[in-house]
């Protein structure tokens, strides 16, 4: 008789014809920063904090050692620096360039990942450049926005940056940011593209987290309508064909079906955010009893592989791989 509950009996079969397996290496650590000497937690996200540079070395270290490869930096800017023209994100002296370059110089071998769209440093917290008419109609202008994302993106180049991922969902920044990228002599800057971005309900802990959060508007008209599939795969094309060396998808557990679809379309390695909401879904629950903490991220991430992941952006990065570690 056949009995597949054969390969299920014993721990040790069970894990020899695992088809999915987790490791550190699979990991992306986000890291908040700001200008504060101190460290601050962050209320949205229980056991996230907003770090200070030298609190930001040392944890990026800590990750590092144990097996994470890269982290990606989000930075919470002075209201005094936020302008309609997001000027601070291009500064050479700004807090992301002098962020990487003391990364780089304390730990070589780190991959540094720094986000590019304008959302931390606009004063109306769009992730474009905001236009209004006559009547106060908003619009976030394409063209213009593509224009001070290059000027982003060659700042964390020139300060060391491994891989910039525009995550602001504009029409043909990835073949921007590579042309840029390439007529400066940064041809071995990676570029990370935030492929299929959804305009989700589940990124609001981390708008708080930023204080980035739109003051006008919502970011329906450029980030992806939850209702669609095929679209993602018209902007996986489209981002392989302008130069993208890796997609991503987010978020990633609400989104396994896209997670999919992108990793049959393109040969390209696909990247999976685990959000705030995410995140904080899991936290909640553990925190009042109803789940089993390790073994429900250990599952979400699990989840988020098998879909097709290559790597997954998430805040559980440095919990799941001591996890993995006190497992083996």
């Amino acid at each position: 008789m056949i009995r597949p509950r054969r390969n299920r009996r014993t721990p040790a079969i069970r894990s020899m014809v695992r088809e999915t397996t987790l490791s550190p290496a699979d990991f992306i650590l986000p890291l908040f920063l700001h200008e504060d000497d101190a460290d601050t937690p962050i209320d949205s996200m229980p056991g996230v904090t907003r770090w200070s540079l030298d609190s930001l070395v040392r944890e990026a270290g800590e990750a590092h050692a144990l097996g994470i490869p890269a982290v990606v930096l989000f930075p919470k800017i002075e209201e005094a620096l936020k302008t309609a023209d997001a000027a601070e994100c291009h500064n050479d002296a700004g807090l992301v360039p002098r962020a990487i370059r003391r990364l780089k110089q304390a730990h070589p071998t780190l991959c540094v990942i720094t986000d590019v769209a304008l959302d931390p440093y606009n004063s109306d917290g769009h992730d474009g450049l905001v236009r209004r008419d006559e009547r106060g109609s908003l619009t976030i202008l394409n063209d213009e926005t593509v224009e001070i994302l290059c000027r982003q993106a060659l700042c964390h180049a020139r300060a060391g940056a491994d891989i910039v991922a525009p995550s602001d969902m504009m029409d043909g920044r990835v073949g921007a940011i590579r042309e840029a990228l390439d007529s400066e002599d940064f041809t071995d800057v990676s570029i990370m593209s935030y492929t299929a971005k959804y305009a989700s309900a589940f990124y609001g802990p981390f708008r708080g987290a930023l204080d980035s959060a739109p003051k006008e508007g919502d970011k329906k008209t450029y980030q992806m309508d939850p209702g669609n599939i095929r679209e993602a795969l018209r902007e996986t094309l489209l981002d392989e064909a302008e130069g993208a060396d890796m997609l991503m998808v987010k978020p990633a557990g609400i989104y396994l079906d896209v997670i999919a679809k992108v990793r049959e379309t393109s040969t390209l390695p696909v990247a999976a955010y685990q959000v705030s909401g995410e995140y904080l879904m899991i936290k909640s629950a553990a925190a009042a009893g109803w789940l089993d903490e390790r073994a429900a991220v250990l599952e979400s991430l699990t989840a988020i592989k098998r879909a097709g992941a290559s790597v997954i952006l998430t805040y559980f990065a440095r919990q799941a791989a001591g996890w993995l570690a006190s497992a083996s």
